[in-house]
């Protein structure tokens, strides 16, 4: 079995017409349905999962901000890969959580 990694995925897409925040939406709604586990951030959206299945889901949220309209985009990624283990996101930030009463 693949181990997981962490993904993080900036896409900026270009447009002279389409608001730049309803084409990520775009990129957003395919990692959403994918069923892997991410987070939205004000930067980036950062996924967990197989380093195959995150790529492919990345390059379909790149396919789909450009099918949306926007007339380029730049795509940047950041990952975290472990020899031999998996990486998850709640390792790295589950002492942030806050636990609401």
């Amino acid at each position: 079995m693949e181990q997981h990694i962490n993904l993080g995925i900036q896409i900026v897409p270009k447009s002279k017409t389409l608001d730049a925040y309803s084409l990520v939406d775009r990129a957003i709604e395919v990692i959403q349905k994918s069923g892997v586990s991410y987070v939205v951030t004000p930067f980036e959206t950062v996924m967990e999962g197989p380093q195959s299945l995150l790529m492919e889901i990345a390059k379909q949220a790149q396919d789909a901000v450009l099918e949306a309209g926007a007339d380029e985009i730049l795509v940047y990624y950041r990952m975290q890969v472990r020899n031999k283990a998996d990486v998850t996101m709640e390792e790295k930030t589950s002492k942030y959580s806050t636990k609401q009463s």
